[in-house]
Protein backbone atom coordinates (compact mmCIF):
# COMPACT_ATOMS: atom_id res chain seq x y z
CA UNK A 1 0.00 0.00 0.00
CA UNK A 2 1.26 3.70 -0.88
CA UNK A 3 0.16 6.61 0.60
CA UNK A 4 1.00 10.50 -0.30
CA UNK A 5 1.36 13.58 1.55
CA UNK A 6 1.62 17.20 0.81
CA UNK A 7 3.57 20.12 2.91
CA UNK A 8 3.76 23.67 2.81
CA UNK A 9 5.33 25.72 4.72
CA UNK A 10 6.22 29.80 4.37
CA UNK A 11 8.74 31.98 6.90
CA UNK A 12 9.00 36.14 6.56
CA UNK A 13 12.42 37.27 4.79
CA UNK A 14 14.04 39.97 7.72
CA UNK A 15 17.65 42.11 6.91
CA UNK A 16 19.66 40.74 9.11
CA UNK A 17 20.96 43.49 10.88
CA UNK A 18 16.66 44.36 11.82
CA UNK A 19 16.96 40.51 13.00
CA UNK A 20 19.56 41.06 15.37
CA UNK A 21 18.40 44.39 16.54
CA UNK A 22 15.12 42.61 16.89
CA UNK A 23 16.30 39.37 18.90
CA UNK A 24 19.70 40.08 20.01
CA UNK A 25 20.19 36.56 21.90
CA UNK A 26 19.82 34.66 18.38
CA UNK A 27 22.56 36.80 16.56
CA UNK A 28 24.00 33.37 15.49
CA UNK A 29 20.87 32.87 13.13
CA UNK A 30 21.88 31.88 9.79
CA UNK A 31 19.84 31.83 6.42
CA UNK A 32 19.29 27.60 5.98
CA UNK A 33 17.48 25.78 3.69
CA UNK A 34 17.39 22.13 3.16
CA UNK A 35 19.82 21.76 6.05
CA UNK A 36 22.87 24.41 3.97
CA UNK A 37 23.92 27.33 5.38
CA UNK A 38 23.53 29.79 2.01
CA UNK A 39 24.86 33.44 1.94
CA UNK A 40 21.97 36.12 2.49
CA UNK A 41 21.34 39.59 3.18
CA UNK A 42 19.00 38.29 4.71
CA UNK A 43 17.48 35.71 7.21
CA UNK A 44 14.25 33.85 8.01
CA UNK A 45 12.22 34.02 10.86
CA UNK A 46 10.56 31.57 12.92
CA UNK A 47 11.02 29.81 16.40
CA UNK A 48 13.69 27.35 14.78
CA UNK A 49 16.23 28.30 12.34
CA UNK A 50 12.93 28.46 9.83
CA UNK A 51 14.28 26.37 6.96
CA UNK A 52 10.93 26.30 5.18
CA UNK A 53 12.27 23.33 2.71
CA UNK A 54 12.98 20.73 5.51
CA UNK A 55 9.88 21.93 7.50
CA UNK A 56 7.64 21.02 4.00
CA UNK A 57 9.37 17.70 3.89
CA UNK A 58 8.29 17.15 7.71
CA UNK A 59 4.47 18.62 6.99
CA UNK A 60 4.82 16.22 3.68
CA UNK A 61 5.89 12.90 5.20
CA UNK A 62 3.64 13.18 8.70
CA UNK A 63 0.89 13.81 6.24
CA UNK A 64 1.07 10.69 4.56
CA UNK A 65 1.56 8.60 7.61
CA UNK A 66 -1.51 9.95 9.50
CA UNK A 67 0.20 12.05 11.99
CA UNK A 68 -0.58 15.70 13.69
CA UNK A 69 1.63 18.46 11.40
CA UNK A 70 4.76 20.19 12.61
CA UNK A 71 3.15 22.88 14.43
CA UNK A 72 1.58 20.32 16.60
CA UNK A 73 4.70 17.97 17.00
CA UNK A 74 7.29 20.51 17.74
CA UNK A 75 4.87 23.72 18.87
CA UNK A 76 6.70 27.08 18.61
CA UNK A 77 5.42 28.04 22.47
CA UNK A 78 8.31 24.94 23.48
CA UNK A 79 11.03 27.08 24.38
CA UNK A 80 13.05 24.08 23.95
CA UNK A 81 12.70 24.76 20.06
CA UNK A 82 14.02 27.99 19.93
CA UNK A 83 16.89 28.06 17.30
CA UNK A 84 16.69 24.32 16.59
CA UNK A 85 18.08 22.70 13.52
CA UNK A 86 15.45 21.41 11.40
CA UNK A 87 17.15 18.85 10.29
CA UNK A 88 16.73 17.18 13.85
CA UNK A 89 12.88 17.83 13.52
CA UNK A 90 13.16 16.05 10.30
CA UNK A 91 15.17 13.08 12.10
CA UNK A 92 12.52 13.16 15.09
CA UNK A 93 9.52 12.55 11.80
CA UNK A 94 11.60 9.71 10.64
CA UNK A 95 11.67 8.27 13.91
CA UNK A 96 7.76 8.81 14.27
CA UNK A 97 6.97 7.17 10.76
CA UNK A 98 9.66 4.17 10.07
CA UNK A 99 7.86 2.17 12.62
CA UNK A 100 5.10 1.45 10.14
CA UNK A 101 6.64 3.37 6.92
CA UNK A 102 9.56 3.48 4.67
CA UNK A 103 10.24 6.76 1.92
CA UNK A 104 9.62 5.98 -1.90
CA UNK A 105 10.77 9.55 -2.78
CA UNK A 106 10.09 12.82 -2.23
CA UNK A 107 9.89 16.24 -4.84
CA UNK A 108 9.49 19.27 -3.08
CA UNK A 109 10.03 23.35 -4.78
CA UNK A 110 11.13 26.26 -3.11
CA UNK A 111 9.25 29.62 -4.03
CA UNK A 112 11.68 33.08 -3.60
CA UNK A 113 13.10 35.45 -6.15
CA UNK A 114 16.22 35.56 -3.95
CA UNK A 115 18.42 34.08 -3.28
CA UNK A 116 19.42 31.86 -6.45
CA UNK A 117 19.61 28.37 -5.05
CA UNK A 118 20.66 26.62 -8.23
CA UNK A 119 24.19 26.38 -6.58
CA UNK A 120 23.23 24.89 -3.84
CA UNK A 121 20.75 22.38 -4.72
CA UNK A 122 22.38 19.17 -4.75
CA UNK A 123 24.36 19.88 -1.44
CA UNK A 124 20.54 20.54 0.24
CA UNK A 125 19.65 17.01 -2.18
CA UNK A 126 22.94 15.38 -0.35
CA UNK A 127 21.49 16.50 3.06
CA UNK A 128 18.29 15.88 3.23
CA UNK A 129 18.89 12.05 1.54
CA UNK A 130 21.82 11.67 4.46
CA UNK A 131 19.31 12.90 7.69
CA UNK A 132 16.53 10.76 5.77
CA UNK A 133 18.69 7.62 5.05
CA UNK A 134 17.64 7.07 1.62
CA UNK A 135 18.87 7.48 -1.36
CA UNK A 136 19.76 10.93 -3.21
CA UNK A 137 18.01 9.62 -6.03
CA UNK A 138 14.54 9.28 -3.48
CA UNK A 139 14.67 13.46 -3.31
CA UNK A 140 13.84 16.27 -5.53
CA UNK A 141 14.44 19.28 -4.90
CA UNK A 142 13.77 22.00 -7.61
CA UNK A 143 13.57 26.36 -7.20
CA UNK A 144 11.10 28.98 -8.52
CA UNK A 145 10.72 32.25 -8.86
CA UNK A 146 6.85 33.84 -8.83
CA UNK A 147 7.98 36.14 -11.08
CA UNK A 148 7.88 39.38 -8.84
CA UNK A 149 4.64 38.53 -8.01
CA UNK A 150 2.90 37.78 -4.47
CA UNK A 151 4.94 38.13 -1.13
CA UNK A 152 7.50 35.47 -2.41
CA UNK A 153 8.13 37.94 -5.48
CA UNK A 154 8.31 41.64 -3.05
CA UNK A 155 10.62 39.53 -1.19
CA UNK A 156 8.83 39.71 2.08
CA UNK A 157 9.17 35.61 2.68
CA UNK A 158 10.42 32.56 1.48
CA UNK A 159 7.45 29.13 0.94
CA UNK A 160 8.12 25.75 0.22
CA UNK A 161 6.24 22.34 -0.93
CA UNK A 162 6.94 18.86 -0.77
CA UNK A 163 4.89 15.84 -1.70
CA UNK A 164 6.07 12.31 -0.60
CA UNK A 165 5.07 8.63 -1.30
CA UNK A 166 5.56 6.25 1.92
CA UNK A 167 5.51 2.86 1.43
CA UNK A 168 3.49 0.65 4.56
CA UNK A 169 5.79 -1.85 5.72
CA UNK A 170 3.45 -4.10 7.42
CA UNK A 171 0.24 -4.11 5.18
CA UNK A 172 -1.40 -7.20 6.89
CA UNK A 173 -1.54 -4.89 10.58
Amino acid sequence: MLRIGHGFDVHALLDKNLFIEKYPERKEHKFIMGGIEIPCEKVLLGHSDADVLTHAVCDALLGAAGLKDIGNQFPDHDSSYLGIDSQKLLEKVLELISRNFFIANIDSTILAERPKFAPYIEAMRIKLAETLSININQINIKATTTEKLGFTGREEGIAAEAVCLLFVRNESK
